[in-house]
């Protein structure tokens, strides 16, 4: 009679002990495999609501549409905003809001107003930068003279930013100064300390940080000075134009 032989116990330790190893070195793998595949969902969403927003400013003789929400006339806002607080809002609350906007009849797909590495309480996770049309005074600062309000108007689009992905989202458009060399709106993180951003020529592009002190910025130490932070610097002429000071040295 032949005789079943069975795993010893070393043997059987050995063969789980292969499998953590295999898992420790595919796992990783794996995850920036579903962080690329979620990029690349959120570049594409970015250009299509680049082209609504294209779309919207040729059928008004290259008017654009307003950045901010709630602090303009409801009837130029790209999308509304959730009569209830952000985090409160229910999903139909957030899809009403983005089909009350003027860029809806341009991009009738809801879904496209968010990022999938977002929170899912939020129905919208885009915003558009404040110089196209957004809010350019606050009070210590005054960039009104630098706001772009008429697409055809736009030097350079390729490099002039329009919407970025953020979390949590707000109703104002998404600020930084252009005469400081800081942060004002903390910079985006959702894409593994980098985020997506689409460009008035109507391309998307992924911007990995490279300063360390980019993603340790949050709302609490905002406008702090990061002198050579080549982040900043980057961000700002693609909202701006330009600097608007002379950048000091990295630390």
């Amino acid at each position: 009679m032949n005789k079943i032989r069975a795993f010893t116990l070393i043997e059987l330790l050995v063969v789980i002990a292969i499998i953590a190893l295999l898992m420790a070195i595919l796992m990783p793998a794996l995850n920036i495999a579903r962080e690329q595949g979620k990029r690349s969902v959120c570049l594409s969403h970015l250009r299509q609501l680049t082209i609504g927003w294209m779309l919207y400013a040729e059928d008004n003789d290259g008017k654009i549409v307003n950045a901010n929400v709630n602090y303009l006339p409801a009837d130029t806002w790209w999308v509304h905003w959730p009569e209830a607080d952000a985090s409160d809002s229910t999903m139909d609350d957030w899809y009403q809001a983005i089909e009350d906007g003027q860029l809806y009849p341009y991009c009738k797909n809801v879904k496209l107003y968010r990022c999938s590495n977002a929170p899912k309480k939020y129905g919208l996770t885009y915003a558009i930068v404040d110089s196209m049309n957004g809010y350019c005074d606050w009070g210590d600062y005054d960039y009104t003279d630098l706001k772009v309000t008429n697409m055809y108007k736009i030097e350079r689009p390729a490099d002039r930013m329009v919407f970025l992905d953020e979390s949590p989202p707000s109703p104002g458009s998404w600020g930084i100064k252009y005469a400081t060399e800081a942060w004002w709106d903390p910079p985006p993180k959702l894409h593994n300390k980098g985020t997506t951003f689409s460009f008035a020529d109507g391309h998307s592009d992924f911007w990995k940080w490279r300063d360390d002190r980019t993603s340790d910025i949050t709302w609490d130490d905002r406008d702090t000075p990061q002198p050579g932070n080549v982040d900043l610097h980057r961000v700002q002429k693609a909202v701006w134009g330009g600097l608007g000071y002379t950048p000091g040295a990295s630390p």
